[in-house]
């Protein structure tokens, strides 16, 4: 479902602000939450056997209400077979918190698609930023490498007992449906940082990190203001 408004010009030049609603009957639940929609969306999109990587925010895996009933029908529906935990400090957003999402569409079934959610924790302990330290393509070599794209069937763990730090596990679909609102955020390392205030960066690099982001606001900001002076708007 949709919800927005729209501004209605009478013959006398009056205005009226009226509600819009659209309801969309392919979706599994009505919400105003425009990533839990954008999910329901793709999903739609997507023929038998399509395949989606979806980036999402955290609410989208742990929210109440229409957010339960979503990843349960996405659970059940789908084969939702990957989770990747993105770090923090890669979008211009600071502290945005994101994951990419893999699933494919099934056709119609009594048992549920998804047995294993494989998920793989690059946040915990990870510092990166836009410009000093950069996310590279060597970064996700081990989540490639765990991920199997020639045989996702040949997955094992990198995370067990004897490895905590490992970030790399799964969790079978009973596990993940009686987890509280089937919530889907799970994450399982020590955050060095809480432990510890002296694994926290030095002085002089957070002191770079603001400067950096104070100085990519401001860029941004110049270009929105020459933009505006191209279009004429000031």
């Amino acid at each position: 479902m949709k919800k927005s408004s729209v501004n209605v010009v009478n013959g006398e030049g009056e205005q009226e602000r009226q509600a819009l609603t659209i309801v969309r009957e392919d979706f599994w639940a009505t919400t105003s939450n425009k990533q839990l929609n954008f999910v329901q969306h793709v999903k739609t999109l997507l023929k038998v056997n399509g395949r989606a990587a979806v980036v999402v925010p955290d609410n989208v895996l742990f929210e109440g209400g229409a957010g339960e009933t979503i990843r349960r029908r996405l659970l059940h529906d789908c084969e939702v077979h990957t989770l990747l935990r993105l770090p923090t400090g890669i979008f211009y957003a600071q502290g945005v918190k994101a994951n990419v999402l893999f699933f494919e569409r099934k056709e119609a079934s009594a048992k549920p698609w998804t047995q294993k959610l494989w998920i793989y924790e690059l946040r915990t302990n990870q510092h990166f930023t836009l410009k000093t330290n950069p996310l590279e393509r060597e970064d996700l070599n081990e989540f490639v490498e765990c991920y199997k794209p020639g045989n996702r069937h040949a997955r094992k763990p990198t995370w067990s007992e004897k490895n905590p730090a490992g970030r790399w596990r799964a969790y079978s679909y009973e596990e993940l449906i009686q987890r509280d609102k089937v919530s889907l955020d799970i994450f399982w390392l020590k955050d060095e940082s809480l432990e510890d205030s002296a694994n926290l960066p030095d002085p002089d690099i957070i002191a770079g990190e603001i400067v950096e982001d104070l100085r990519t606001a401001l860029e941004q900001f110049e270009a929105i203001q020459t933009d505006l002076l191209r279009s004429g708007t000031v």
